[in-house]
């Protein structure tokens, strides 16, 4: 199994009991999203799909966090190259869609921060498991950039276009009670049994009906499939954000520690 992924460093892949194979997010920063992480993150599920041992993905990250988000060094290398934005536009499409067309059951268990590139993995699970305390944050906006990534696909349907717009414009955060309240998680545990929950309903979709399960997720993931044109909308204008003023303000404000300060003029329409 190590060499078929060897292509995809940055990702900790373990097989383990019944074909459950476990994707670990293990980086520095709360397992920030590097550039090659990013790229794996996009790029492993068709090996995914094809690996004949692999019945279900449980994804979740190391510690006591999921993701973080995209590291400020990838932030700042988007906003200085042209090139890079293009290359991580790619693979951002490239996540959401092969998430929506990957065949296999996916559960991920969440808890501490879930933002950027790592929570498009936690809310396209098939199954989405948060710890009560989570802190779930769609952060493109506190950034200076649309919502992009998977924020358009499906936080319209899976809360209603009300609370989608609240969270996904103010970008406050939500704890894991409050996203299962409003729908846009599964289910909701204590932080400390997140994993272990995720694991047992991972398994007990490997144990089911194979076809019967990878049809029945096929013919659900349609509505996903019908909001591609307002995700691939989303993703353009996200980044052209990247090539903008105001993402130099919101990257700034994150490394300074202070709220940005986007009332003055930025030249956008």
């Amino acid at each position: 199994m190590a060499d078929r992924y060897a292509d995809f460093p940055s990702l900790r892949l373990e097989l383990g009991d019944h074909g459950v194979m476990h994707l670990v997010l293990d980086g520095p920063g709360l397992n920030s999203v590097s550039p090659q992480m990013h790229r794996d993150l996009a790029d492993v599920w068709p090996e995914l799909n094809r690996d004949p041992d692999v019945r279900v993905v449980l994804v979740y990250g190391a510690g006591t966090a999921f993701s973080a988000g995209g590291s400020f060094d990838s932030i700042q290398g988007m906003i200085d190259s042209y090139e890079t934005r293009m290359q991580v536009m790619r693979e951002a499409r490239d996540l959401v869609l092969n998430l929506v067309a990957f065949d296999k059951p996916i559960v991920s268990g969440m808890r501490g921060p879930a933002v950027g590139a790592g929570l498009v993995v936690g809310m396209l699970a098939d199954v989405s498991v948060a710890g009560r305390k989570a802190k779930i944050i769609d952060g493109h906006t506190r950034l200076g950039v649309a919502a992009g990534d998977h924020a358009a696909i499906c936080w319209p349907l899976l809360v209603g276009m009300a609370k989608a717009k609240y969270y996904l414009l103010t970008c406050d955060p939500l704890s894991g009670e409050e996203a299962e309240r409003i729908g846009l998680v599964s289910k909701v545990v204590d932080d400390e049994d997140v994993v272990t929950e995720a694991e047992r309903i991972a398994v007990q979709l490997a144990k089911g009906a194979p076809t019967a399960i990878k049809w029945t997720k096929h013919s659900l993931n349609h509505w996903y499939r019908s909001a591609i044109p307002a995700f691939e909308a989303s993703l353009g204008m996200e980044f052209i954000g990247f090539g903008g003023p105001e993402v130099r303000e919101g990257l700034a404000s994150h490394l300074e520690k202070r709220p940005p300060d986007f009332t003055r003029d930025h030249g956008s329409n």
